[in-house]
């Protein structure tokens, strides 16, 4: 018997392919567990982990004001949240889309994403189980650093979007403000210790912090994403894009082109490896807001 899980989902499913329903969740099989996979799944199914990112993380009023902006009302509308978490980008934005499918690797992430609205689903970002050209919207917020293949991540996220489509995409480290040198580079190394020293950091625990850093694939110095790596991939494909550099607590100022003060740690590791720190490339973080083309 089909379940209210099952309902929304169903529709959008690429023909022959199998998925069962795990408690509050509906599961695709992934057929190639990458480390970044295994990282990822380790982290957000640990339920106080993931209860602590739900409520700390992403759930700023800058950053409400900031995705509004960029996306407008989703009311309605079928939204695809690519390595959704917990949810915590329906829960700061609320709102009443038609659809709100939730992917990520992480049970307890899924259960907690379905409370909150999601209809959520366990499946491979670099490979999704649906068929082309049924979103409205397709969301990525600090997803593509958390997996190896970024660009397959965001070719698949394109797929998936309908003509006139809006993907939007942020948080994920800007590749040139995180290539630390030098001295900067040698902190960056030692910041494992610092922060037990000092007791500062998100992660209470070496275990957390350990399995934190470790969901982070390309958030270090000579990772990170660029405005050709989004123009490169989502041109090609039929997208208008647009990418704003910023730093973390600004709102819709950034579609305005403002960056916003990085904080004073993030000022030095730029100064000490040569780079003005309120310079674009300094910005910490891309966000691409792209419509895909009318056909």
């Amino acid at each position: 018997m089909e379940t209210i899980y099952e309902q929304p989902v169903k529709q959008f499913v690429k023909n022959g392919t199998q998925f069962y329903k795990k408690g509050k969740y509906i599961e695709f099989a992934i057929e190639d567990e990458t480390e970044a996979i295994k990282a990822n799944a380790f982290y957000f199914n640990n339920p106080e982990w993931a209860e602590e990112y739900l409520t700390y993380c992403h759930r700023s009023d800058s950053f409400k004001k900031r995705w509004l902006a960029a996306m407008g009302s989703w009311d309605n509308k079928v939204v695809v949240d690519i390595g959704c978490g917990p949810g915590n980008i329906f829960a700061t934005l609320g709102g009443k889309p038609k659809v709100l499918i939730g992917i990520d690797v992480a049970p307890t992430s899924l259960e907690l994403a379905e409370a909150l609205g999601y209809t959520s689903v366990l499946a491979d970002a670099t490979k999704l189980p649906f068929v082309s050209g049924f979103a409205d919207i397709v969301t990525l917020n600090a997803a593509l650093h958390h997996c190896e293949d970024m660009g397959a991540v965001l070719a698949e996220a394109a797929r998936i979007l309908k003509p006139g489509g809006l993907l939007v995409t942020d948080h994920d480290p800007q590749l040139s403000a995180w290539d630390y040198k030098g001295v900067a580079k040698l902190l960056w190394n030692s910041r494992k210790l610092i922060y037990r020293l000092t007791g500062r950091g998100f992660h209470k625990t070496s275990s957390q912090q350990f399995w934190g850093l470790a969901c982070e694939i390309h958030h270090k110095p000579g990772h990170g994403v660029t405005e050709n790596f989004f123009k490169g991939i989502l041109e090609p494909l039929g997208f208008k894009v647009n990418v704003y550099p910023h730093n973390h607590e600004l709102g819709e100022e950034v579609l305005e082109g403002k960056k916003g003060k990085p904080e004073f740690k993030y000022q030095m590791g730029n100064l000490l490896s040569g780079r003005n720190p309120f310079a674009g490339k300094s910005a910490l973080t891309l966000m691409c807001v792209a419509t895909k083309n009318n056909i």
